[in-house]
């Protein structure tokens, strides 16, 4: 870590800039107190409190639709009592948090720190290159003995973390049950099944007839032609139809990224792609069986369609039915497998990534205490806290059995666990790593993540690509490459997909779609990912 301090007379102002944030908030551009927490009386490097009084940190972090202010959550009250350590929460809605957390950087109107930050390899690698945030592997080293443990523990962790210039600029969230391999799970109402006596669907062909009767024969019995028989949302984590690409020999992703023998794949230029794309248009939107607002609608909106008082929602993509539908309708909706392709193939695509996500908690230069905040994120790296934090907390969420293991308490009411866990906890993308050695140990996996275990091996395993896309850190160069290419490219292609799906005109528009991406510079791109998947896999071996 840089030394900033260098002469007696910065020691004494350190000492002095110290004393006053103390008493008064955390702000300042960090001059003078790197490496000295120490020398200030107010500070202890071990146990709990971390700071004999109140010190105020200010942070940024996304939150979902239904969660309070994080200051609200008892987790964080319980963190603030134990520690001394306030923090002044500036939470943002995580579907603005992205474009306002970037307007903060780029206006250098920084926090301490960003919580649950999302920050990219390239957000890491270049705000860690100019400064605006910290290298943390020394903080990290002194002052975070549950992290520093882990990682000892784990190399691998490590090894995810750290940048190509041998800097870990952001810590890691990592839940490590391997239940999101498959995000789209899909599901259908059983209960309009049985009423207008289809079987269930085991083709494409059979579920685009269940969709037509579940628009045209009115399941729900009201006398209205309310019902929904397709609801997804466009292009949205676990919400979107990409599995259901799979049906024609090359499932989709939300990268429309694939790898097959370790080649990889861009799948939105494929003819697979543009098949489905076809099927999709023809059979489903033209005879109105997909929601027009799927390409338009956020979660909140997607998930009271599910809830309405009438059941009006005939088939949905997301990985918990309740969730979407309700407790008490659960049980009148099924996943559906992979469904076979007018070809016959039958799959569906792996997500990519996996391993520990490494932008989950940020320092910046503005933080005049980051030894007090390396230590207060460290407490959420023990490893019953990083179970709380991720999940919800104890006498809420939780409690401990006879062998010390937190065990999932009843939800309340009528309430799904999805809903629930958003309003105590910030989440899965908060710090802090819940290892395939806690579950079962030290936190009982829950239930509906049991469930969800037990759906991707029944119905989704036996299906699914054998290679995924791994969680590479590129080189600086390589990030630039990706980052001046990708984010337009797959700008056009996911709006592209919409229109053709809505619109058609698949076969007039596609040569000229293919050759914009080509001038946007796709093999440039795919070449990258390319070297980057050949340096992994030879690094593995």
């Amino acid at each position: 870590m840089k030394k900033i301090v260098r002469s007696a007379s910065a020691v004494m102002l350190a000492g002095a800039l110290v004393l006053a944030g103390c008493s008064g908030g955390s702000s300042g551009n960090g001059n003078g107190y790197v490496g000295k927490a120490e020398q200030d009386t107010n500070f202890n490097k071990e146990g709990l409190p971390i700071v004999k009084e109140p010190v105020t940190l200010k942070v940024v972090a996304p939150k979902a639709a239904l969660a309070p202010n994080f200051s609200e959550m008892e987790i964080f009250k319980k963190l603030e009592k134990e520690t001394n350590v306030k923090i002044d929460w500036e939470n943002i809605p995580d579907t603005d948090y992205v474009e306002k957390k970037n307007l903060l950087v780029a206006s250098d109107t920084l926090p301490d720190a960003f919580y649950a930050a999302g920050f990219t390899d390239y957000d890491l690698v270049t705000y860690g290159k100019d400064g605006t945030i910290l290298p943390l592997e020394d903080l990290i080293d002194k002052y975070a003995p549950n992290l520093k443990k882990l990682l000892e523990k784990r190399p691998d962790i490590k090894a995810a973390i750290t940048a190509p210039d041998g800097h870990i600029y952001g810590l890691p969230t990592f839940e490590e049950n391997e239940i999101g391999t498959n995000p789209f799970f899909h599901a259908i109402n059983t209960k309009w099944l049985d009423k207008l006596g289809l079987k269930f669907p085991e083709t494409l062909d059979e579920y685009t007839d269940a969709l037509v009767a579940f628009k045209n024969q009115d399941p729900n019995e009201n006398g209205k032609p309310d019902e929904i028989p397709l609801s997804f949302m466009h292009m949205q984590w676990c919400m979107d139809i990409g599995g259901l690409f799979g049906a024609f020999g090359l499932p989709d992703n939300l990268e429309h990224r694939i790898v097959r023998d370790g080649k990889v794949i861009f799948t939105a230029v494929q003819p697979e792609y543009k098949e489905a794309l076809k099927y999709f248009n023809e059979k489903w939107y033209k005879q109105g069986l997909i929601d027009p607002e799927s390409f338009t609608q956020d979660a909140p909106q997607y998930l009271a369609k599910g809830k309405t008082s009438d059941e009006t929602l005939g088939s949905f993509v997301w990985w918990e039915i309740e969730e979407v539908v309700g407790a008490d309708r659960g049980k009148d909706y099924a996943l559906v497998p992979p469904l076979k392709g007018p070809g016959g193939k039958q799959g569906i695509g792996r997500a990519n990534g996996g391993g520990p996500a490494r932008g989950s908690f940020v320092i910046t230069k503005a933080d005049k205490y980051p030894e007090i905040t390396m230590r207060w994120i460290d407490q959420q790296y023990e490893p019953y806290m990083a179970a709380q934090i991720h999940w919800g907390p104890i006498d809420v969420v939780y409690k401990k059995d006879a062998s010390g293991k937190l065990v999932n308490l009843p939800l309340p009411e009528g309430v799904s666990a999805g809903e629930f866990r958003q309003k105590v906890a910030p989440g899965a993308g908060a710090p802090g790593v819940i290892t395939k050695d806690d579950f079962g140990k030290i936190v009982d996996m829950e239930p509906r993540a049991k469930q969800r275990k037990v759906d991707l091996e029944k119905f989704y395993e036996p299906y699914m690509e054998k290679e995924n896309y791994p969680g590479i850190f590129f080189l600086p160069e390589e990030l630039d490459t990706i980052n001046r290419i990708e984010p337009e490219l797959i700008k056009f292609v996911n709006t592209q997909r919409g229109k053709f799906i809505v619109d058609g005109n698949i076969d007039a528009e596609w040569d000229n779609y293919v050759k914009t991406l080509d001038k946007m510079g796709l093999k440039e791109l795919m070449e990258v990912y390319q070297k980057g998947l050949d340096r992994y896999n030879q690094n593995i071996k």
